[in-house]
């Protein structure tokens, strides 16, 4: 199958069964490159730590790499580095589904900038991820070690490596120094 052959709805549930990362935009798949070891560590840490503090106050779901179903027709899965799902969009007790793309608007996305990325790709994927329902976009540079902060495509802060991030109205209380998430495992700043 190529990257960007239309996909009837069933089989683009059928079709995530392979290891092939990817996601769907206007009913066409299109495969994404890998993401880079250290963005991957990035995502995954800050995922984790959003995780670490929403659990214990049960205000939802962080998760990486997972594939959201934004628009069914024509279709639009996006698929962010990390997300953050509350439980006022879907029940703690609600099961999370099987199928590759979740069925749910995320509250927060997280794009982790990386050699493999177009730079016209990150506004596109911020205006339509706030038109589906996302209230919060970060995305990250890691070799700028800046953060920009979205409340809408329009509202943008952005975030030195001497700022923290904050979960305002989305995950309330969250905090966490730039510093810490930029760090490198060998004590060394980012280049």
């Amino acid at each position: 199958m190529s990257p960007t052959e239309v996909l009837e709805p069933e089989v683009a549930l059928v079709a995530a069964d392979d290891d092939v990362c990817y996601e769907v935009v206007d009913d066409r798949r299109v495969e994404l490159p890998p993401m880079g070891a250290n963005a991957n560590r990035i995502a995954f840490n800050l995922a984790l730590e959003i995780q670490n503090y929403a659990k214990p106050r049960e205000l939802g779901q962080a998760i990486t790499e997972g594939l959201f179903r934004l628009r069914s027709s024509p279709s639009l899965q996006r698929r962010p580095d990390a997300a953050f799902v509350s439980f006022e969009r879907w029940p703690k007790k609600k099961r999370i589904p099987d199928e590759n793309a979740w069925d749910v608007i995320p509250d927060l996305v997280v794009e982790v900038v990386s050699p493999t990325n177009y730079a016209e790709e990150i506004p596109t994927k911020i205006r339509e991820y706030f038109a589906a329902g996302v209230r919060r976009a970060w995305v990250l540079y890691l070799h700028e070690s800046l953060v920009y902060e979205y409340d809408s495509p329009r509202s943008i802060r952005v975030l030195t490596i001497e700022e923290t991030l904050d979960g305002g109205a989305v995950i309330p209380g969250f905090q966490l120094r730039l510093a810490d998430l930029f760090d490198q495992p060998d004590g060394t700043e980012p280049a």
